[in-house]
């Protein structure tokens, strides 16, 4: 069964948060836009290249009135060391989350038993806490996050703008579709 359009489970998880641990809950997420990004482990090869390319682009998600929150199977603890020494890591301004109980892993089906870790997902959830788009994939192939961000505004524009549908490569301010009966056959 697929999550898209559904409630997020209730949970809570530790994280690392500018220089604090907070507790993040699914609470957290309700009210505004969410963009959950799960990876393998701490102190990895490529995970560090993810998290410094969603700082890279943090301020056009906090434009977009969305929070972005890396996930990882390690501890709060662990987050907070990974920030204090690896340089891209270091540059994130979101909060680092703890899953080491796998209570979020398994519950967004990007668990693998057999080693503990996670799959390398990517979860857009609207403020009422319904996820709109997943993606999810295996951990040798890193993400770009500007499709991240592109697939954030085009859910943003369909919740506002009901009816519409965004096409292929659609992109903030471009033309939209309308679907009807006079479109079928002639796209």
């Amino acid at each position: 069964m697929s999550l898209i359009n559904t409630a997020i489970k209730p949970f809570k998880a530790q994280a690392f948060h500018n220089g604090q641990f907070i507790e993040v809950s699914d609470a957290s997420l309700k009210g505004k836009w969410s963009v959950l990004i799960f990876m393998p482990a701490a102190f990895t090869f490529n995970c560090p290249t993810e998290v410094e390319d969603a700082a890279n682009s943090y301020a056009e998600f906090q434009k977009a009135n969305a929070e972005v929150y890396i996930v990882t199977t390690d501890t709060q603890f662990s987050h907070k060391v990974w920030h204090e020494t690896s340089p891209a890591v270091g540059k994130a301004k979101f909060p680092l989350v703890g899953d080491p109980t796998h209570q979020l892993t398994r519950a967004f089906g990007v668990h693998i038993e057999e080693e503990g870790l996670a799959l390398r997902g990517t979860f857009i959830i609207n403020p009422e806490g319904v996820i709109k788009t997943l993606e999810i994939h295996s951990n040798e192939i890193a993400r770009d996050v500007s499709e991240t961000l592109r697939k954030l505004k085009a859910a943003q524009f369909t919740a506002a703008n009901p009816g519409q549908v965004c096409p292929a490569k659609w992109k903030e301010g471009e033309k939209t579709l309308k679907p009807s009966l006079d479109l079928v056959g002639k796209i």
